[in-house]
């Protein structure tokens, strides 16, 4: 639980705006997010390094229940993976941020846009993250541990990264918020009379 909640606290206040502005006076906004990256990476390599299996397990599935737990594990990888090629590697790794502050580029962050799954899901790389965390064919206390407090840390993160999002971006996110559903899409049907609602709205 330690290790958990330490990457946790890591990863929520490095992200908030008012660190950020503090931050500012030790690390170059051009590093920030690098920073932010490497700290992330070093405390993921810690908890890697320290974890230890809690015996027991919850349940063990073999046959054709295996076969499907591990489909939908390897499903939720994909999610998680290819939701990351629809934005910015380079700026999400902060490497955009030092090479145009190298070249005397003024930094500005991409642009809003709705783009493959985040049509469907507001946030399809934690989504994938989530699946693949519960489809275990062979769930021991360890994992289940692990799952349930790395759930719980993404819908607290969420919250808090939305609640950001909405003062930075204003109406725009609002208005996506209102539409699309978080984690969880909703049936073609509904997306479409929701879409339209929105619209209605608009006009």
């Amino acid at each position: 639980m330690l290790l958990l909640v330490l990457f946790a606290v890591q990863h929520t206040v490095m992200a908030r705006p008012w660190f950020k502005r503090r931050w500012a006076s030790v690390v170059p906004a051009p590093a920030e997010r690098a920073a932010f990256v490497l700290c992330a990476s070093l405390l993921l390599a810690l908890l890697f390094w320290l974890w230890r299996p809690v015996r027991g397990t919850v349940w063990s599935l073999s046959g054709p229940g295996a076969g499907v737990l591990l489909a939908v594990y390897a499903a939720g990888w994909a999610v998680t993976v290819s939701s990351t090629f629809l934005i910015s590697h380079v700026d999400l790794f902060g490497l955009r941020q030092a090479y145009l502050h190298a070249r005397g580029v003024r930094y500005r962050p991409p642009p809003f846009t709705e783009r493959g799954l985040y049509r469907r899901i507001r946030h399809p790389l934690l989504a994938g993250f989530v699946v693949a965390f519960w489809s275990a064919p062979t769930m021991t206390i360890g994992h289940l541990l692990f799952a349930a407090t790395a759930t719980g840390y993404i819908l607290v993160g969420i919250a808090l990264e939305e609640r950001d999002l909405k003062l930075s971006l204003g109406q725009a996110y609002t208005s996506y918020q209102a539409r699309v559903p978080a984690l969880i899409p909703r049936p073609s049907g509904r997306a479409q009379r929701s879409t339209e609602g929105e619209r209605e709205k608009t006009i």
